[in-house]
């Protein structure tokens, strides 16, 4: 509940370093990847003031989110970035050391593993930022497909991760003393007050943001010193619906086992002219001949949730909702939909626990990103 109470949890969810700072902020819990994490603050105690301030924040001004719960693997040794490179989707040779980079580890049949973030270091050294459920999963797949050599480390709780997102994080972090004007999806290494710390241009809410990598133990005083600088902190149901409006998919529901890249629009991050890639023939043939794709619907009236059912009247289109959120940009109902036989345009209907609601599909994202 809010209001300083945490909602009741299983006691075997893991919990964040910032833990203790989000209790006495009042935060609401929820559980995510096997992690007790915020959702939402309720205001009155240095927090954000519920998903729809917390979301306008970030959109208007500056908003800080702990993501800790994302998984931190590290790659080393020689020809580290290369092996990689033969089985995560997108071409690592693409970056420079210094960069970081969007890809995806799929399935021998194209579907999706998980979809991360590459850090490259160095040839020999690349530190991957999966989701929190999919981890163990794929360290086990990459250690053991990896030859000789190559070590691959699970640090998932070596590191800590804080989003800072919003057209006024330059400024927050030049409060800090830390660089803010690298390039985008650049990353640098540096010390805050002698610890040592990764800032990198990137985010998952459409607007100019950062992502800090500070040792563990070291999250509480970068956390608190965030806040005391204007940082409005934000909870994980924030993040859902500044990153449903851009239309970025989340694995488990807009990407999965049965959703594969091409399905949700990630081509992009996909390396066809790469001789290998796990999952590569696969999706080379499902470019040639899509047979669906992930569009946005505009809701008429209502929300519409994960697994809801959507079809054309007199028309073939057909499909399911994965995604969907009230916006607060819109003030109405969005959602991601994988949907066959659809254009942009097509008046659709979606089945609402048994009402049947008019939308319209259209392409992501739903509200304009903002310069990166």
């Amino acid at each position: 509940m809010i209001g300083g109470s945490v909602a009741r949890m299983d006691s075997e969810l893991l919990r964040s370093p910032l833990h203790d700072r989000h209790v006495a902020a009042g935060a609401r819990f929820g559980e995510f990847g096997g992690w007790e994490m915020p959702l939402a603050y309720p205001g009155a105690s240095g927090g954000g003031g519920g998903t729809v301030a917390e979301h306008q924040a970030v959109r208007g001004a500056v908003g800080i989110f702990d993501v800790s719960h994302l998984g931190k693997l590290s790659v080393t040794g020689p020809g580290a970035r290369e092996f990689l490179n033969s089985a995560l989707t997108n071409d690592l040779f693409r970056i420079e050391p210094g960069y970081a980079q969007y890809t995806l580890c799929c399935t021998e049949t194209g579907g999706v593993v998980d979809d991360l973030i590459a850090y490259v270091n160095s040839d020999d050294d690349v530190f991957l930022i999966p989701n929190a459920a999919n981890t163990s999963g794929l360290g086990k797949l990459l250690s053991d497909a990896a030859p000789a050599g190559i070590e691959v480390k699970d640090q998932h709780r070596a590191f800590a991760v804080i989003a800072v997102q919003g057209p006024k994080s330059p400024q927050l972090l030049a409060d800090l003393g830390l660089a803010s004007d690298h390039p985008y999806m650049s990353h640098v290494h540096t010390d805050w007050k002698g610890e040592p710390l990764i800032v990198c241009r990137s985010g998952y809410t459409g607007e100019r943001g950062y992502e800090l990598i500070p040792r563990w133990d070291a999250a509480g005083d970068i956390w608190d010193a965030l806040v005391e600088a204007g940082g409005m902190p934000c909870g994980l149901g924030a993040r859902d619906t500044l990153r449903t409006e851009m239309g970025y998919p989340l694995h488990g529901q807009d990407l999965s086992a049965e959703i594969s890249p091409v399905a949700a629009r990630l081509g992009w991050a996909v390396g066809w002219k790469k001789p290998a890639f796990w999952g590569r023939e696969a999706l080379l043939a499902e470019r040639e001949a899509p047979t669906r794709l992930l569009w946005g619907l505009r809701i008429s009236t209502g929300i519409a949730r994960p697994g809801m059912a959507v079809s054309g009247s007199g028309t073939s289109i057909s499909g399911t909702v994965t995604s969907g959120t009230f916006s607060p940009t819109l003030g109405a109902g969005i959602a991601l939909a994988i949907l066959s036989g659809a254009q942009e345009g097509d008046e659709v209907s979606v089945d609402v626990r048994g009402r049947s609601v008019a939308a319209t599909v259209v392409k992501p994202p739903f509200v304009s990103a903002s310069p990166r």
